[in-house]
């Protein structure tokens, strides 16, 4: 990169004054603008190594701008100007800075991401994934966040989706068996939600395609593909799937969990991917969260239990010993019993798919007292031989989503929230820092942008 502009500074307060004066530049034309975008860049470059050593200095920098009247006056042009510059960039520390720019502004604008699928971003993220393995670990987490980030918000073109190789998605099932040691490495979380969204992009673009986008050859969903083949060589991924089920309570990674789960388990060569100590423990996250959620996420409950049928009938849990048989059945029975104050009045869907539930075979012994095909048409008002697994199911799986961020609601009153925050400052300009274990929380007029504590991580270890 060609510095057009030479500074001497003496201290850091120096550097973030001369920041400050390029993100306030007037810039009536697209030329001057242009100016003061490269001289942001080459000046925050430049110093990088010596003042921008930590992610809280990085995401300090993306936020200057954000809050200067430069984008304020400009933002649709000095995105754009950004995007190519993602397109276009290969010095890692600039790319580090456009990236982090991207992925807060993307946090606080959606439309951010929308221009970047627009522009072709999407493969320019697999190219610098599958190749800057070797940079900082600061760059690498940051392009994988944003490639997760644009592709959780929107569809991705199926053109897109099938530039995805094979061994793009080896390399990343391969990149968390090598960290399966280390829980607080920075790629475990990042690379596993993207291997997440990427599994509901397909899921979605093989059961509702979007308009004249229908492939000739049917799309393969990589994700599955590998496991299917090469599941015994992964079984990390699925014991931190579990373990991030149980721990997050943002409803939307929830959901790509569970669209995870429903296909592994409803496809016959991933039944017994997951070890069985670990099918009882998400047997134990199931019977919690669907106790815990409350009357008005009944969409999400719904996803649940689609997903809690094939668990119990097509993995090692039908062979005896019969894991949790009793707090099962009293789990389904009580979410259908009109009658019981823990929840509101039953909705058909609820009832349809608890009754598949309890036509799993080793739930129908004496439980209880009572067959499950007699207790269940007393309380259900339905005959569990006619409660066939809807084909639509798939399709309702794929396609229930929620917006980033928002938070599953629970019955728990007084939730400890935000435990991984230690200390927060204030840097100016409504916006709030806050250093967290793994990252840099940044709050901007009350939006969090930045990144929490990895869910693997084992609480009261350092």
């Amino acid at each position: 990169m060609e510095f057009e502009v030479s500074y001497s500074l003496d201290d850091e307060q120096q550097f973030w004054d001369e920041l400050d004066d390029i993100v306030s530049a007037h810039c009536p034309s697209h030329a001057l603008i242009d100016n003061a975008l490269r001289s942001y860049l080459s000046f925050t470059t430049s110093y990088k190594g010596e003042y921008l050593q930590s992610e809280y200095d990085i995401a300090r920098c993306s936020c200057k701008l954000l809050e200067s009247a430069l984008f304020a006056a400009h933002k649709d042009y000095v995105r754009r100007q950004i995007v190519y510059s993602l397109l276009q960039e290969d010095c890692a520390d600039t790319l580090h800075l456009i990236a982090s720019f991207l992925l807060f502004d993307g946090r606080q604008n959606e439309a951010t991401f929308e221009m970047m699928n627009e522009e072709g971003a999407f493969p320019r993220l697999l190219e610098l994934i599958r190749g800057r393995i070797d940079d900082e670990a600061g760059l690498y987490r940051m392009l994988l966040q944003l490639l997760y980030e644009m592709s959780r918000i929107q569809r991705l073109r199926i053109g897109d989706l099938m530039l995805i190789e094979d061994d793009f998605i080896t390399y990343l099932f391969q990149i968390i068996e090598e960290l399966s040691d280390d829980v607080s490495d920075p790629y475990h979380y990042p690379v596993i939600r993207v291997l997440l969204v990427l599994n509901e992009q397909y899921m979605v673009s093989a059961h509702d395609p979007g308009p004249g986008e229908s492939p000739s050859i049917p799309l393969t969903n990589k994700v599955i593909k590998t496991l299917s083949s090469c599941g015994s060589v992964y079984k990390t991924f699925g014991e931190n799937l579990i373990l991030l089920l149980n721990r997050e309570s943002e409803t939307s990674l929830q959901l790509l969990i569970l669209k995870l789960l429903y296909l592994l388990f409803t496809t016959r060569s991933t039944y017994e991917y997951f070890y069985t100590n670990d099918l009882c423990v998400l047997v134990d996250v199931m019977i919690r969260n669907l106790l815990d959620l409350p009357e008005e996420s009944g969409a999400l409950r719904h996803t649940y239990l689609r997903v809690l049928y094939p668990l119990l009938a097509h993995t090692q849990l039908r062979n005896p010993p019969h894991y949790k048989r009793e707090e099962l059945w009293r789990l389904l029975t009580m979410m259908t019993n009109v009658r019981s104050a823990h929840f509101a009045p039953v909705d058909e869907t609820t009832i349809r798919l608890v009754g598949r539930c309890l036509r799993v075979s080793w739930l129908r012994e004496d439980v209880g007292g009572g067959e499950a095909g007699d207790v269940a048409k007393k309380m259900l008002g339905m005959d569990l031989g006619t409660a066939r697994e809807s084909t639509l199911s798939v399709l309702e799986v794929a396609a229930h989503r929620e917006k980033p961020g928002v938070q599953t609601p629970s019955r728990e009153k007084n939730v400890e929230r935000d435990k991984a925050r230690k200390d927060f400052d204030w840097a100016g300009d409504g916006m709030m820092v806050a250093a967290v274990d793994n990252g840099v929380t940044i709050t901007l007029n009350g939006k969090a942008l930045g990144d929490e504590k990895s869910p693997f991580e084992v609480e009261g270890e350092a």
